[in-house]
């Protein structure tokens, strides 16, 4: 196990410092097998993590890939365009579309976070961005309350609350979770607290 972490580790640092390599990783995206995509967008997402700034380049096909069928390509994908966001937001933005698509899934709880992170560091860019996202972010937090990447979820949230937010966000943001940080127990009432906290530039 611990050889093959190493192989991957050392793939993931070629990538980063090899700009043909990447190209041919980011081709695989629109050109590969189902298998072939997934495993591309797993090293591109380990990429987006270590060194961002080697797939500014790149944001445009990261974007085009989102429209592949199998969860785990996307939700690899809008992990990486997350880390992408401080980047190029502008670039990132053309995600959305597919983002709120993601952000609804039926089937997959993964692609259903990977997306929430996304609009939420996307949202938290602009004032005007943060108008664009929040009907998105309220509806997941009321359709998700309660489901197993809930928690997680709320921590894109408070995330989010600590950026760039128009005064009719924040405030609607703060209705929101009001009711969560009075009414919650454990984990739940705290994180909605951090939330209205972080909103409130407390």
């Amino acid at each position: 196990m611990q050889d093959k972490e190493q192989a991957e580790k050392k793939l993931v640092q070629d990538f980063s410092s090899d700009e043909k390599k990447l190209e041919k990783l980011v081709a695989v995206l629109s050109n590969g097998s189902r298998r072939e995509r997934q495993q591309a967008a797993r090293f591109v997402a380990a990429v987006a993590k270590g060194a961002p700034e080697v797939l500014a380049p790149h944001i445009d096909e990261l974007v085009d890939a989102l429209s592949n069928p199998e969860a785990q390509t996307r939700w690899e994908l809008l992990d990486a365009l997350t880390e992408l966001v401080g980047i190029d937001s502008r670039s990132c933005e053309k995600a959305l579309v597919d983002a709120e698509t993601a952000l609804f899934d039926e089937d997959s709880g993964m692609l259903r976070l990977a997306a929430m992170r996304f609009v939420c560091r996307i949202g938290a860019t602009t004032e005007a961005r943060s108008e664009k996202t929040w009907p998105l972010i309220d509806e997941a937090i009321q359709c998700y309350h309660g489901d197993i990447e809930f928690n997680d979820m709320l921590n894109a949230v408070a995330e989010f609350a600590t950026g760039k937010l128009s005064e009719h966000v924040k405030e609607q943001l703060v209705e929101r979770m009001s009711f969560d940080a009075h009414n919650g127990k454990g984990a739940l009432k705290r994180k909605a607290q951090t939330i209205i906290d972080n909103a409130q530039g407390k």
